[in-house]
């Protein structure tokens, strides 16, 4: 039995103590980072957020826009990027047809068709007023790159905290219509089927090779 009298012992006993429990603390700190998803499902996901931009021209009387308004748009138009996933729509308290013509015709030269309704935004249009209205969808993957897990121990056999986060990222990056991550495109109806079949219609129509009769060949040399 030690003495507790003898300050040598006893100080040994409590460095001891003290290291025993470091290195406890720092082993259950290490399993703290290990990763929990077991399963190849990628946790990573694009978000998808909307932005309204918001350009308020002055129409004419009767409906319509003057030249110089068509020009202020236009280079607003461009200033902002219009470009394909982006929606444009009218809102124009007159519902003139004139006015609804101007700026179609204008969104029609970035590829645009304006949308049948704008979406709500803030502040009130003046008396002889229209807004255009942009509507841009931004995709980002929050919390990616994640470098978090700090421990080598794996005991679930969990895939990595960063584990899709590249795949999530590249996607909402590539993809030109970000609502597109969202609900997809609808299809037309139209079928292809018959454009398709037409390369194998004409193989199989074509001829065999060894129907035809073979050519006549002479070994002898001259003949």
């Amino acid at each position: 039995m030690i003495s507790k009298t003898d300050p040598v012992q006893g100080r040994t006993i409590r460095l001891a103590t003290r290291a025993l429990a470091l290195g406890l603390g720092l082993a259950l700190a290490g399993c703290g980072g290990m990763p929990t998803n077991r399963t190849l499902d990628n946790i990573h996901q694009p978000v998808v957020e909307h932005t309204n931009y918001t350009f308020d021209m002055i129409t004419q009387p009767e409906g319509g826009v003057d030249p110089v308004q068509q020009h202020r748009l236009g280079e607003w138009f461009t200033a902002v990027g219009l470009k394909y996933g982006d929606h444009v729509a009218l809102d124009d308290p007159a519902q003139t047809a004139a006015t609804h013509a101007a700026v179609e015709a204008l969104a029609a030269k970035f590829g645009l068709i304006l949308d049948p309704v704008a979406p709500v935004t803030e502040g009130v249009i003046r008396p002889g007023q229209a807004r255009v209205v942009i509507s841009r969808a931004f995709a980002n993957v929050p919390g990616c790159p994640d470098w978090s897990g700090r421990s080598d121990a794996n005991f679930t056999n969990g895939t990595s905290r960063n584990y899709g986060c590249a795949i999530s990222s590249n996607l909402a990056a590539m993809v030109a219509n970000k609502e597109d991550l969202v609900h997809g495109q609808d299809g037309t109806g139209n079928t292809v089927v018959l454009t398709n079949a037409k390369a194998i219609d004409a193989y199989r129509a074509k001829p065999v090779t060894g129907a035809q009769a073979l050519k006549q060949t002479s070994t002898q040399n001259g003949q």
